[in-house]
């Protein structure tokens, strides 16, 4: 099960784009209102909020996470471990309350996607990480995710995982390759294709078909996409719009070509090798799900800590073994490719995991949609897909 899979398209976020609109002047919280009292020289605890799913645990004991019960054994910081976060909108309106109210979340680390993480940022919900005490970050971390425009310079977030948007298709029952998002298009896939539902998920991939630059793509960019989807959907090419039920309609066949996640297609390709993912000629959308520090957190020295242990490339390799996502260190690979058992270290052939050098001069970080631009465009993307 992918974490971007579990997305919806609006859901609570209505809420969300109107409390981080200008309208809300509660909601903000100057840089000097942010950290709170930090216990961590005497507490040595610290509590982690993450996705379900998204950590590696033991063969014999699943409610052992091997990568976490290190670092606790080398720093003796004891870490509550909770996976509470099934959806970005949902966890928003979990810790929201606190977080316009200036009170604490009770969490010291959370996990959270791109475009929920600079809404975040832009309200000032989150803390700066102190990169002086986080060398692997500093020296390991994706040049390709250094900077993305939604937090210049990775201030307030640090990549858990990385994926990548592209296309999967099954190229046997297809017959031919897809190389490119003009390709979804041809007659001989009308009405065999599907698009994800959600609009942070699907308009950046489709945009690059147009060859727009994502990372500042115009409200035009956006609206010219969705009057050439509204065609698509008319003339019955579209077969229609899907959360991780894309998964379903590939395997079985119903669908020949989607738009899909890095993620899901490892796991796909294990059952069928047939299933494949194209990173598009015109270039894909590259995302991650990072790590932050909420407002007044009391142990963020330890968290900060915890952050540049899985920036560790002996540990995000262990981790990237299990979570098969695109792994945000890099020097991960040299790690895996050097393991004995011959199944750990093909992985670090994988391109989903580890991009080759021609796949990642095609990748990019898409602009985040603006607290003012959501509304009105989740509105419009919504009637064309169905919500």
């Amino acid at each position: 099960m992918s974490r971007r899979s579990l997305l919806r398209a609006f859901g609570a976020g209505a809420a969300g784009a109107t409390l981080a609109g200008c309208g809300v002047p509660a909601a903000f919280v100057e840089s000097g209102d942010r950290a709170g009292r930090d216990s961590s020289a005497t507490d040595h605890t610290l509590h982690f909020a993450n996705w379900p799913l998204y950590i590696d645990t033991d063969d014999e004991d699943e409610s052992k996470r091997p990568t976490l019960d290190a670092f606790s054994q080398r720093t003796g910081i004891s870490v509550t471990y909770t996976e509470e976060i099934n959806d970005n909108d949902e966890f928003f309106g979990k810790i929201s309350p606190a977080l316009m109210n200036h009170q604490e979340t009770g969490r010291d680390l959370i996990v959270i996607s791109d475009w929920m993480a600079a809404r975040f940022v832009r309200l000032g919900w989150v803390q700066e990480m102190d990169r002086a005490k986080q060398p692997n970050v500093a020296k390991y971390l994706d040049p390709l995710l250094r900077s993305p425009a939604f937090d210049e310079g990775r201030l307030h977030s640090v990549p858990w995982q990385s994926g990548i948007t592209g296309i999967a298709y099954n190229r046997k029952k297809l017959g031919r390759e897809i190389r490119s998002i003009g390709d979804l298009w041809a007659d001989d896939l009308r009405g065999r294709v599907t698009l994800l539902s959600g609009l942070d998920e699907s308009f950046a991939l489709l945009m690059q078909g147009n060859g727009v630059d994502i990372t500042r793509w115009t409200a035009d960019d956006f609206h010219e996409i969705c009057e050439q989807t509204q065609k698509r959907v008319r003339s019955k090419h579209i077969r229609r719009f899907t959360g991780n039920d894309y998964i379903k309609d590939l395997a079985t066949g119903d669908v020949l070509a989607c738009q899909a996640y890095s993620g899901d297609v490892i796991q796909l390709q294990a059952d069928n090798p047939d299933i494949e993912f194209v990173v598009p000629e015109e270039g894909a959308e590259l995302w991650a799900e990072s790590l932050m520090i909420p407002n007044l957190a009391r142990h963020k020295r330890n968290a900060e800590r915890l952050v540049d242990h899985y920036y560790d490339p002996e540990v995000a390799a262990e981790l990237a073994t299990w979570v098969n996502y695109v792994c945000p260190v890099p020097a991960a690979r040299d790690v895996l490719a050097s393991s004995k058992d011959e199944e750990t270290a093909a992985l670090a052939e994988d391109p989903l995991i580890f991009p080759d050098d021609a796949m990642r001069k095609r990748l990019a970080i898409a602009r985040d949609i603006t607290s003012e631009e959501r509304m009105d465009f989740a509105k419009k993307w919504n009637s064309i897909v169905g919500l």
